[in-house]
């Protein structure tokens, strides 16, 4: 069972976050044993891997932490986790870890091995006799040998062969070099990287490319050159990366592996790490101490005190293929805050609120555009281009209008009905009001300094041209479509949570009020019917029952214009009018002293017909 007190753990100062890291890694000692040595069994679901590297992975999983702990501290799981080294990587032993394929599971749990001993070479790879130190080499060595995915998996052969060398081991140089010059190809500029593919600009530039680059920056000095570019990088980056984070802590929903929870905010210790101060040292204090406390008030342990498959709470319906239950502890890449020396100014630094320069921020190179409330308490994205292919709930986890760090995103657990989709914040269209589809990568898009526009094609005679306006406290969706077919069209807003909420449905209007906030979508052009929907459990990222206004309408094959005005506020919070209007083949929409003119792609006399 978790210890009570890191709910109220502010993590600021070193002995709160050393604290705040034995708390969690502590419940796993009961699940060391002898005879499993080098693999821990934390659960029963499965995985696109086998039990065994399951176990693996849950075993290595928390050296991301353990390892930093131990450059200032003593522990007494290091005895625990040299024992399982030891076992693990001996091929004679019934615990050998095994023989590593191509794209195999066991070459991404390499890195926090290779990291461990990078950071404690004196406390761990100097602890092994020659031939424990041949057998772990030789395991770690395989990765050289095998094919692996063609994105930021090439950061832990060089972490494997950094630490080799380190460890005055045979190594590649060769290598490394390659695997620089493929990551190299995923650089777009501004500090930003793709994780392999440019549709692909997720939590992993940030936690994976960044971090890596930050550790060798630091671990590998004699390689300057290279290691100062990633240093600039990381500058650059860091100055756009926190529009991803509210004032209160709160992180955007976006991407996969979100199981890994607060590695959401590992950049950031590694900056501190790598003593790069891209922002001041109080701002960065800031926005790791409030996640940390942020995600201490969610439901994310097991009733053992395990860090669950997950986001807000236990969830297999959104994880992804590889989320085994070992996987969360993906999250301890954070704890590389607890290899910063104690004297370091990040330690004394007082912490300083959230600091943007502007509440709306297009950034076409990160493909998102991004915009904050007015106290900077909500943070939403609004993503443009970006998809994934082979992995589950694509098209939720990257091609929704708006990700929200209030109401969260969410994921169908069938797209038969429309409640079990749980379709927010997307448009969703059926022949039959059954098997619903939603935008997947975008034929086309543009991010302006007032818009974002989708170019979709859900069927190849069905073109969509969407038009998104981010205002205050709202956002205008604006909808093109010519369809050579009869549909149904569902426009979702904010999900939020069934519990003790005030709903109303009228004149084309739905909303749902709460603790949480005020979710409010309304009709403006083409909807003819609103509601709100109690969609299936488990669906939202946040809640595990959740609400959903909706507006519906069906249409005949034609082209036709739908609009509406979609809400989503905090309680203390209100929302200005706004005022749209067609003529002459344009919107013109007015909110306070803000107007913004649509030009229709279709022209007035075309969508017109298309609405009688």
């Amino acid at each position: 069972m978790i210890n009570k007190r890191i709910k109220s753990n502010p993590f600021e100062q070193y002995e709160e976050v050393a604290e705040g890291f034995n708390d969690m890694l502590t419940v796993l000692h009961p699940y060391f044993k002898a005879e499993t040595a080098g693999g821990l069994d934390l659960g029963t679901h499965g995985s696109v891997y086998d039990k065994k590297i399951r176990d693996t992975e849950a075993f290595l999983r928390p050296l991301w932490g353990l390892g930093p702990f131990l450059t200032q501290n003593d522990s007494p799981f290091l005895a625990e986790y040299m024992q399982g080294i030891v076992a693990g990587t001996d091929p004679n032993h019934p615990n050998y870890w095994g023989v590593v394929q191509d794209f195999d599971q066991r070459i991404v749990e390499m890195a926090s091995l290779s990291t461990l001993f990078l950071l404690n070479k004196e406390k761990t790879w100097l602890k092994l006799s020659p031939e424990q130190q041949k057998n772990v080499h030789a395991w770690l060595i395989q990765a050289n040998d095998h094919e692996i995915p063609a994105n930021n998996w090439h950061f832990f052969r060089i972490l494997v062969n950094s630490a080799m060398k380190k460890c005055d081991m045979s190594y590649s140089q060769e290598q490394i070099d390659e695997d620089f010059a493929l990551i190299e190809t995923f650089y777009l500029g501004d500090g930003w990287y793709c994780d392999g593919v440019q549709t692909q600009i997720d939590y992993y530039v940030s936690f994976a490319i960044h971090y890596y680059s930050l550790l060798y920056y630091k671990l590998v000095p004699e390689d300057e050159a290279r290691g100062q570019r990633f240093k600039e990088r990381a500058v650059q980056f860091a100055k756009t990366f926190q529009y991803w984070f509210s004032a209160t802590g709160a992180a955007v929903p976006f991407g996969r592996s979100l199981s890994y929870r607060f590695a959401q905010v590992s950049f950031f210790s590694a900056l501190v790490f790598a003593d790069v101060e891209a922002l001041p040292w109080g701002e960065i204090k800031g926005i790791i101490s409030r996640h940390l406390h942020h995600w201490m008030q969610q439901d994310i342990f097991t009733p053992e005190g395990l860090l669950s498959v997950g986001y807000y709470y236990q969830n297999l319906v959104f994880a992804e293929g590889y989320n085994a239950p070992g996987s969360p502890y993906w999250a301890f890449k954070t704890f590389l805050l607890l290899a910063v020396p104690k004297e370091h100014p990040y330690w004394q630094a007082k912490t300083q609120p959230l600091q943007v320069s502007e509440n709306k921020h297009p950034h076409p190179i990160s493909r998102n555009y991004y915009q904050y409330s007015s106290e900077l308490a909500h943070a939403l994205m609004f993503p443009a281009g970006q998809f994934i292919h082979n992995q589950s709930h694509a098209s939720s986890k990257y091609s929704k209008f708006v990700s929200s760090s209030i109401f969260g995103n969410s994921v169908p657990k069938s797209n038969y009905w429309y409640y079990e989709g749980n379709f927010d914040n997307c448009l969703a269209l059926s022949e039959d009001d059954h098997y619903f589809r939603t935008k997947e990568l975008d034929h086309s898009y543009h991010i302006k300094s007032d818009r974002i526009i989708h170019e979709w094609f859900p069927w190849t005679d069905v073109h969509i041209r969407s038009t998104i306006i981010p205002l205050e406290g709202c956002h205008v969706r604006i909808h093109e479509v010519h369809a050579a077919r009869s549909l149904y069209l569902y426009e979702g807003g904010f999900s939020t949570p069934q519990e003790d909420s005030e709903m109303v449905q009228k004149n084309g209007m739905a909303s749902v009020e709460n603790a949480i906030g005020y979710s409010k979508i309304e009709s403006i052009i083409g909807f003819d019917e609103s509601g709100v929907v109690r969609t299936e459990p488990n669906t939202n990222l946040f809640f595990p029952a959740t609400l959903l206004p909706h507006l519906k309408v069906k249409k005949a094959s034609g082209n036709y214009l739908l609009v509406s005005v979609v809400t989503g506020l905090l309680p203390d919070e209100s929302v200005q009018p706004v005022d749209i209007k067609q003529s002459n083949g344009q919107l013109t929409i007015k909110q306070a002293e803000e107007q913004i003119v649509v030009a229709l792609a279709g022209g007035k006399d075309e969508y017109e017909q298309g609405n009688k």
